[in-house]
């Protein structure tokens, strides 16, 4: 079986909290037994996460060479222009790696998205926008991390599609299983 969750603001891509946590967990959301998350997003991170109960679908997804795209919308402090979006885009040192290179754009106008709990900090003389990153690889915090090193800070962060198939219309702390035909976006 093949699931796509919403995951919310404040939920933690694992079933066990964490000792000391203030975060949830994904056993508040009747989620069937025995499935695990393929992949992760940060506590802080919301959208698209895909659960499963197959053994190896997290590789098959995963792998960076195996070059599995997946898009985020991240909503940036202050307005990249063309030589920051080029920079996303060819690769950015991290200090402990660099990126593969990606596909960046501005999102314009904003996605429509479900308001965040809690809100974003508002800074009214900071001018932000929305920025789509589709990556082939997944670090620890990296969207974060990349917008971060070209003087962007990620204020939230949302995965929108996973291969082929979008996150659409599900509302944040639902999930559903995949048709075939959703599968196969997925799995491309």
């Amino acid at each position: 079986m093949l699931l796509a969750f919403h995951k919310p603001y404040g939920v933690l891509s694992q079933f066990t909290p964490e000792p000391g946590s203030r975060w949830g967990t994904l056993a508040g959301f009747g989620l069937p037994a025995k499935v695990y998350a393929l992949g992760r997003l940060d506590a802080d991170s919301e959208g698209m996460l895909l659960l499963s109960d197959e053994p190896g679908l997290n590789s098959r997804l995963l792998d960076p060479e195996l070059g599995h795209p997946r898009e985020y919308w991240a909503q940036v402090e202050k307005i990249p222009d063309a030589a920051a979006l080029a920079r996303l885009a060819r690769g950015v040192d991290l200090g402990d790696y660099r990126t593969r290179p990606c596909q960046v754009a501005r999102l314009d106008p904003a996605p429509a998205l479900p308001p965040r709990d809690p809100p974003i900090r508002f800074r009214k003389n900071v001018p932000d926008c929305w920025l789509s990153l589709v990556l082939t690889e997944g670090k620890n915090r990296q969207v974060r991390r990349m917008t971060a090193a070209i003087g962007h800070p990620t204020l939230r962060l949302v995965r929108a599609r996973i291969g082929g198939f979008e996150l659409g219309p599900l509302p944040p702390g639902t999930w559903k299983e995949l048709s075939p035909r959703e599968r196969a976006l997925v799995l491309g």
